[in-house]
């Protein structure tokens, strides 16, 4: 990319006129400028935040079996251990199969974000060649994917070009108002209310189970019973 932008400076002193068939854009200023993706962050926002109280509570209820088990294992005969094992590795896969569902590299929240996203990122694109076009532009940067571009000069920034092509007023960008900023907040609070309840309960669960055992084991086994053997 250094070589390409180096190459691209030499021909723009090299040529004069050739500077103005550059330009680039600001796609993150760009966006904050449409309605429809500050919705479609706000949709995807909150699925994930869904999904996530769905899969932890899973993983809860997992730790809360393997807890119990552990407590009463020593009370279990191999079969009864090897059937509850399985069932605590069929919850815990079913609950990574859902992580992998929702939030795999295809899953479920990238087809959702491609869904909403992509008629926004094609909107842009067609405005882009049309400008490219009527300017005779060579090339647009988009400088906020462009890392390698450690200086642009103001005069060929055409983000605010772009965005009255799109219809919207330079400038006007779309802030959340203060109610659904509570929103937002009070979503991100009930799933950590989530998480901390169902932890909890996994605690509480644990110490019951621990206290029913080992008073068990005092009050109802014997040394002698077979089933007080590991």
């Amino acid at each position: 990319m250094k070589t390409i932008l180096l190459t691209l400076s030499f021909l723009a002193v090299s040529f004069g006129g050739w500077a103005q068939k550059f330009a680039y854009i600001d796609s993150d200023y760009v966006l904050l400028h449409i309605p429809e993706y500050a919705e479609a962050q706000q949709t995807l926002n909150q699925l994930a935040i869904d999904w996530q109280v769905e899969i932890e509570t899973k993983m809860q209820a997992v730790e809360r079996l393997e807890l119990a088990y552990r407590a009463e294992r020593v009370l279990l005969t191999p079969e009864m251990r090897a059937k509850r094992e399985g069932e605590i590795q069929a919850k815990r896969e079913e609950a990574r199969a859902l992580q992998r569902e929702k939030f795999g590299v295809e899953g479920e929240l990238f087809r959702q974000r491609q869904e909403l996203i992509q008629p926004i990122q094609d909107l842009i694109f067609e405005e882009l060649k049309e400008i490219a076009s009527g300017s005779s532009y060579m090339v647009i940067f988009d400088k906020s994917n462009q890392s390698n571009m450690l200086y642009t000069n103001p005069k060929y920034d055409i983000s605010d070009r772009l965005i009255k092509a799109l219809g919207f007023v330079p400038g006007e960008t779309i802030e959340p108002e203060e109610d659904s900023k509570e929103e937002g907040e009070s979503i991100l609070e009930k799933a950590r209310g989530a998480v901390d309840s169902g932890a909890e309960r996994v605690r509480g669960a644990a110490a019951g189970a621990v206290g029913g055992a080992s008073g068990g084991a005092r009050g109802g086994i014997s040394p002698s019973d077979p089933r007080s053997k590991d």
